[in-house]
């Protein structure tokens, strides 16, 4: 079991000081909350990908690059990647760059965005985003697959004997997750290739993911990857913890109340009772989160959001002390005995590396 911390990379006013961070001084904090991810034990970084304001992290391969020459044993993944209006050949060059830097320490979610005007920012039509989520992956999932690749579609000009470059480490491509809050099509694509599953379901009631997650097992194992409860999926969460509930709550009010996408909206009393959110001590995170597996089965990777809203840094390094010192060793420890033998661990370089020699002898 993969557990991990992902960051939207939100510049946003403290609601508490009325203190806004810079620019400058949110992405080095990105940075140090990857490495003190690592340092406290967690296995994976993701990094969101957003073109506009009040977001940063515009080029995610960029920051995940400077992370991995100061991490060691981190994975670095995206959260997500905009397979629709990233062109697909970069995509497969940029993150095959980065895996030789990250010495195969590196992931991907595919996703298509939540931003509306990203598309017209980037030639992109909105209303074509599902068609063009299907085949810019199905070409990039060739360019990491094929040394020569002859392609012609709907939306980028024709290849025709295009060999992309560098090629994947060891000739294993990064793993793909294919992150949806809302569209069957794409747990279909994920079922389809035997990718991964990202089910983020930090706005919606689970009863809506739980669906996703099913179509997308019974469609992997229809596909012959492997039984539906070997479908390889993750889930996102968000939490704020302090020794006793009381103070987390307190504390953490006036950050959700004015929170850029659900602030002046729900109580958080009423958040908490239908998502994810888990706003306490950590054992009622333990608690909480170990609800999760009931939910959607035996899962192979965990990634909370614990940097939004306009939390000061130290507040920030302080959750993840707490999570990687009294959270994290329960659920790893409760999660993994729980899991059937035949129910894969979270994907590694080195796990897909070892797949692929068992499959060539």
């Amino acid at each position: 079991m993969q557990f991990g911390i992902f960051t939207v990379g939100d510049v946003t006013p403290d609601p508490t000081t009325g203190v806004t961070p810079s620019e400058h001084e949110r992405i080095k904090a990105m940075v140090t909350i990857a490495r003190k991810a690592e340092e406290v034990g967690l296995d994976v970084f993701a990094s969101g990908e957003h073109h506009n304001p009040p977001f940063v992290p515009s080029s995610p391969t960029t920051m995940l690059g400077y992370v991995a020459a100061r991490t060691e044993k981190l994975i670095l993944s995206t959260s997500t990647t905009l397979i629709t209006t990233n062109d697909p050949v970069k995509i497969a060059e940029d993150f095959a760059m980065l895996q030789h830097l990250a010495d195969g320490r590196v992931d991907l979610m595919m996703g298509r965005g939540n931003t509306a005007p990203v598309y017209p920012w980037f030639g992109k039509d909105i209303r074509q985003g599902i068609p063009l989520a299907i085949e810019n992956y199905q070409l990039l999932h060739r360019l990491w697959r094929e040394h020569v690749v002859d392609w012609e579609g709907r939306f980028r000009t024709p290849l025709q004997g295009f060999t992309s470059t560098p090629r994947p480490l060891d000739g294993v491509p990064p793993f793909v997750w294919h992150g949806s809050i809302r569209s069957p099509e794409i747990a279909e694509q994920a079922a389809f290739y035997g990718d991964g599953f990202f089910a983020n379901h930090i706005f919606w009631p689970k009863e809506h993911f739980i669906a996703l997650v099913n179509l997308y097992r019974e469609r992997f194992e229809h596909y012959g990857h492997g039984t539906a409860d070997q479908a390889i999926v993750g889930l996102g969460g968000q939490v704020f913890l302090r020794r006793n509930s009381q103070d987390a709550v307190r504390e953490f009010r006036p950050y959700f109340d004015n929170a850029p996408v659900y602030g002046h909206g729900p109580s958080l009393e009423s958040f908490t009772d239908q998502t994810p959110l888990s706003v306490g001590s950590p054992q009622e995170v333990i608690d909480k989160t170990l609800t999760f597996r009931e939910h959607f089965g035996d899962y192979q990777r965990q990634l909370f959001l614990v940097d939004h809203a306009g939390l000061p840094l130290k507040t920030v390094l302080e959750q993840l002390d707490l999570l990687g010192e009294e959270v994290v060793p329960v659920l790893r420890k409760e999660l993994d005995v729980k899991r059937p033998s035949h129910v894969p661990d979270g994907p590694t370089h080195a796990s897909l590396k070892a797949a692929k020699a068992g499959a060539v002898v």
